[in-house]
């Protein structure tokens, strides 16, 4: 079947990192000031660490670009390791010391989130949108925090997190934490990007990149959604045993 976006295999997690990692300093190098988008999780790791080790080897400049946080969970900040903007300071803004004035990210205890959703959709369209997201996929095919169901036209939005989601979620913190609802950016926002890079790496993911690969677009796999993106590269892992 011929699919709409370009599909890598690679065969390792190493491989899939690199396939990704050479495909955003390509488009930092020829949009050095833009506004870019990086999902958190376990299967972005080692891309950023390569997009760090390519900045501190002068090969790109990540200081002068600007980011956008992908999603939040509601109740945590930065002095929670699980939270997401935690992990992308880990990752990537303090390693290639980022200043904070170029990063844009939910401030998920604020008491007014419809206000930080109004922020997050004005910061975007500052920037002139979005352009390159480099994206993740939940075990229920939802892109950031856009569980099954939400509308393709949405744009940043406070959601009731699903049980599964809940559930991943755990592993990100070693304390009791409460993490029912998510912020997030749209899929809107995310499909208005220029370019999409979807990594996904392991068994658990199955379902969800068999659902992109084989079936209609359809709310119920938010994932589908790619489909109607012109510029989208979907890299799989050797882990991911998926006949292509």
């Amino acid at each position: 079947m011929m699919q709409p976006f370009n599909l890598i295999k690679a065969k390792n997690y190493e491989e899939l990192s690199q396939t990704a990692s050479e495909i955003i300093i390509k488009v930092l190098k020829e949009n050095p000031h833009s506004l870019y988008c990086f999902a958190g999780g376990d299967t972005p790791v080692r891309t950023l660490e390569l997009l760090v080790q390519a900045h501190h080897e002068k090969k790109i400049n990540l200081c002068e670009a600007y980011y956008i946080g992908l999603d939040e969970w509601v109740g945590l900040d930065n002095s929670s390791d699980g939270s997401c903007i935690s992990y992308m300071k880990r990752n990537l803004f303090d390693p290639a010391n980022i200043p904070k004035e170029q990063i844009h990210f939910f401030n998920a205890k604020s008491k007014d989130l419809e206000e930080e959703c109004n922020l997050a959709n004005e910061y975007i369209k500052k920037h002139g949108g979005i352009t390159l997201s480099l994206l993740g996929v939940g075990v229920n095919g939802h892109l950031g925090f856009n569980e099954p169901g939400t509308s393709f036209e949405s744009l940043a939005h406070v959601v009731d997190l699903n049980e599964i989601t809940q559930k991943v979620g755990e592993k990100y913190f070693e304390q009791d934490v409460t993490i029912s609802q998510g912020i997030t950016l749209g899929i809107k926002q995310i499909l208005e990007s220029q370019y999409l890079i979807l990594e996904a790496s392991g068994e658990t993911k199955k379902e969800a990149i068999k659902k992109l690969l084989e079936s209609e677009i359809t709310k119920d796999w938010p994932v589908t959604a790619l489909k109607l993106h012109k510029n989208c590269t979907v890299v799989l892992d050797g882990m991911l045993q998926i006949d292509i």
